[in-house]
């Protein structure tokens, strides 16, 4: 069974490899997009005691400051699969010696979108490593954002559920504008206090800020493009670029639209129940 299943792996590594020397080709046809095969991560072993919860393949979309990361990062603590952000990829890749590290330097700091084929090498590679440490599934965190990274996304792996998390725009520009760094430890807070009375039958929303402990306190910093207009404009074109990929997975029946209620603490028993997962343990529950 143990010579089985690194056999399946490697094979699974393969495709993967495949896939990334095919999406990588200058051009790339529908009937491509429609007959590439899938790379499956069924099967492997995890941590999880309930076999049923060790091959989610989810996607997180949701506007800036909706909490992607938030709610992706415990989902995937609480089921037993790694959360891969798009961005934490970047990041890594530009703090690295690694092949595409100075190509994307120059990218970032000439303010330039970073490519389709960029972003898919470095999470394909993500993907690849996972299956060779034997990890069986994933949780993504802002990706795609375009239809045709959908579709490429659909020829590297298989996409089980897209989660896409909602709130009011007002909510979310308050949200933005109190996002906080400390510039020691890089941790990330939230100082704005959002208590908004409901109307039209609609109920309260409240959120608690995510205060520092003390001693970051005197350490935090705004971002520099956390600014009203700039907040405002990333929103407008999330919107712009969101809606054929919402509309795209729709299509495939694969859409989990889920409006946040509240903060965490109301807004996660409702996402678990949503997702199925109010079965689970209590003491599983708080501890993700």
């Amino acid at each position: 069974m143990a010579a089985r299943t690194r056999l399946m792996r490697r094979a699974t590594a393969r495709n993967v490899r495949e896939a990334v020397r095919w999406m990588s080709s200058s051009e790339i046809s529908d009937s491509d997009m429609r007959c590439r095969p899938s790379v499956s991560h069924k099967g492997s072993s995890s941590s999880s005691s309930d076999p049923g919860l060790r091959s989610v393949q989810w996607v997180f979309l949701g506007c800036p400051g909706v909490g992607k990361g938030t709610y992706a990062s415990r989902l995937s603590r609480l089921v037993s699969v790694p959360h891969i952000a798009t961005g934490d990829l970047v990041r890594d890749e530009l703090a690295s010696s690694g092949p595409l590290s100075k190509q994307l330097a120059e990218i970032v700091n000439q303010g330039h979108l970073v490519s389709d084929e960029i972003i898919i090498n470095l999470l394909s590679k993500r993907l690849e490593d996972g299956v060779n440490k034997g990890e069986s599934g994933f949780i993504l965190d802002g990706f795609p954002r375009t239809t045709r990274q959908a579709e490429i996304l659909g020829g590297v792996t298989e996409i089980d559920l897209v989660v896409n998390l909602r709130l009011r725009e007002d909510i979310l520009l308050t949200k933005c504008l109190g996002r906080r760094i400390c510039s020691q430890c890089g941790g990330n807070f939230n100082v704005a206090s959002i208590d908004i009375k409901g109307e039209n039958g609609r109920p309260d929303i409240i959120m608690a800020p995510i205060l520092p402990p003390e001693h970051c306190m005197s350490k935090l910093i705004t971002r520099a493009d956390d600014t009203r207009e700039v907040v405002k404009e990333r929103l407008r074109v999330y919107h712009e670029m969101s809606e054929p990929v919402e509309e795209f997975y729709r299509k495939r029946g694969k859409l989990l639209e889920f409006e946040l209620p509240g903060g965490i603490s109301e807004s996660w028993p409702k996402l678990l129940q949503a997702l199925k997962l109010d079965n689970l343990s209590e003491e599983q529950s708080a501890a993700a």
